[in-house]
C-alpha cells in the first residue's frame, strides 16, 4: 500500500512538474481569463477532475481490489463507490473553497496573504475536528450510542481518571465494510466523544477496550492535542510562507503575470507537497514520541499491561500492521511506534510495577 502511495504522489509530481516547465499551465490560463474567484475555481476544477480521472485506476486498485484481497474489506463495489463519490465530494468542495480563498487573499494582500491563509486553514482544521462526530463520521457510518451499560460506564469512569471531558460513548458499525477495528475521541468541546468500532466490541474483552481507550485519553492528559494542534498550525505557517517565497522567485523564469496568476497554482502546490515532504520524518519522529507517552499514560492508568500487549498483538494481527519495521522505514514513514517497541515498553512496566486488582 505504502508503494502505490509513493507510486501516486509520483505521477501527481510529474505532472505537476509538465505543467510548470512545460509551460502548460501558462497555456492553460489564457482560456481562464475571468475575473476572480471565476479563474481560480476553474483551474482548480480542471486540476482536480483531470488529476481524479488519471489516478481513478490505481485509486481502485489501492482502495477496493487490495483490501478486499487481504481480506480488510467486504464492501461490494456499489457500497465503495458511493463512498469514494461521497469523500470525492467533500473533498473536492473543500479544496475548491480554500483555492478561492487563497487567491481571492493573493490579489487582496499580496505581501500578507500567507499569514491570512495559514489563519483560515488553521481554523478550518478546528472546525472539521469539532464536527468529526457530528457530521463527518455520519455520513460514511452508522454511529449508536454504546448499548453496554457496564463497559460503557467503565469507560466513563477511566476518562474521569484522566480527566476528560466527554459528552457520550457511540459505536460505528465498521463490520459493515471492513474487519479493522480502533477506539478514538473525536471531536471537540461539546462534540467530544468516545467511539468505539463494533469489530472492536466483537473480538476484544473489557479489558483489552479499556486499555485502547486508555491510550486515546493519555493524549487528553498530556494535553497532546494542544501541542499537536500548534505544530500543525507552525507547519501550515512554514510551508505558506516558503511558498510565497517560490512563488516570488518564479515569475520572471516561468512568465507568470505576478503572484496572483493561476497559472502558477501547480508550482503553489508543488511547494507546499515539497515542504511537506521534507518535514514528514521530523514531524513522524514528534508523533512517535507523543504516541509513546501516550502508551506511557495507558499503562499507568490502566496497570495492566498484560491487556495492553495482548490488544496491541490483536490489532497489529488483524489490521495487518508491520511488527519489527526496519529502521529507515519507521523514521520516514511511521507515526506511531511499531508493534516491538510497544511491546517492550509494556514488559518494562510489568517488571516496575504489578497488575492492578
Amino acid at each position: 500500500m505504502r508503494r502505490l502511495s509513493l507510486i501516486e504522489l509520483a505521477i501527481v509530481g510529474v505532472i505537476l512538474l509538465v505543467l510548470v516547465f512545460g509551460g502548460l499551465s501558462v497555456k492553460l490560463s489564457y482560456f481562464l481569463a475571468f475575473p476572480q474567484p471565476w479563474a481560480s475555481a476553474l483551474y482548480f476544477t480542471i486540476l482536480a477532475v483531470g488529476l481524479g480521472i488519471i489516478l481513478m485506476p490505481l485509486n481502485y486498485y489501492q482502495g477496493f481490489i487490495l483490501p478486499r484481497r487481504y481480506d480488510l474489506s467486504h464492501q461490494k463495489l456499489s457500497a465503495w463507490l458511493a463512498d469514494r463519490a461521497k469523500s470525492s465530494a467533500l473533498g473536492f468542495l473543500l479544496g475548491l473553497a480554500v483555492a478561492i480563498l487563497v487567491y481571492w487573499l493573493l490579489a487582496r494582500f499580496p505581501d500578507m496573504w500567507w499569514l491570512w491563509a495559514a489563519v483560515f486553514l488553521f481554523l478550518l482544521s478546528l472546525l472539521l475536528t469539532r464536527l468529526t462526530p457530528t457530521l463527518l463520521l455520519p455520513m460514511f457510518f452508522k454511529l449508536e450510542p454504546l448499548g453496554d451499560t457496564g463497559l460503557k460506564r467503565r469507560l466513563m469512569k477511566l476518562a474521569k481518571r484522566a480527566r476528560a471531558p466527554i459528552s457520550n460513548v457511540s459505536t460505528i458499525d465498521l463490520s459493515s465494510k471492513g474487519t479493522t477495528a480502533n477506539a478514538m475521541l473525536a471531536g471537540l468541546g461539546r462534540t467530544r466523544s468516545i467511539i468505539l468500532t463494533d469489530t472492536l466490541l466483537q473480538k476484544y474483552s473489557s479489558d483489552e477496550i479499556e486499555v485502547i481507550l486508555a491510550h486515546e485519553l493519555g493524549h487528553h492528559l498530556h494535553k497532546d492535542i494542544p501541542k499537536l494542534i500548534a505544530l500543525q498550525a507552525a507547519m501550515i505557517l512554514l510551508g505558506l510562507y516558503l511558498s510565497n517565497l517560490v512563488l516570488r522567485a518564479s515569475i520572471i523564469p516561468f512568465g507568470f503575470d505576478g503572484i496572483a496568476d493561476v497559472a502558477a497554482f501547480p508550482l503553489l502546490l508543488l511547494s507546499i507537497a515539497a515542504m511537506s515532504l521534507i518535514i514528514t520524518p521530523l514531524t513522524n519522529a514528534c508523533s512517535r514520541y507523543v504516541e509513546a507517552s501516550a502508551d506511557k499514560a495507558a499503562l499507568e492508568l490502566t496497570a495492566n499491561p498484560q491487556a495492553f500487549v495482548t490488544a496491541m498483538t490483536r490489532l497489529t494481527n488483524q489490521n495487518l500492521s508491520v511488527a519489527d519495521p526496519s529502521r529507515w522505514e519507521e523514521l520516514l514513514f511511521y507515526d506511531h511506534p511499531p508493534y516491538t517497541k510497544r511491546v517492550s515498553l509494556a514488559n518494562r512496566y510489568n517488571m516496575k510495577a504489578p497488575r492492578r486488582r
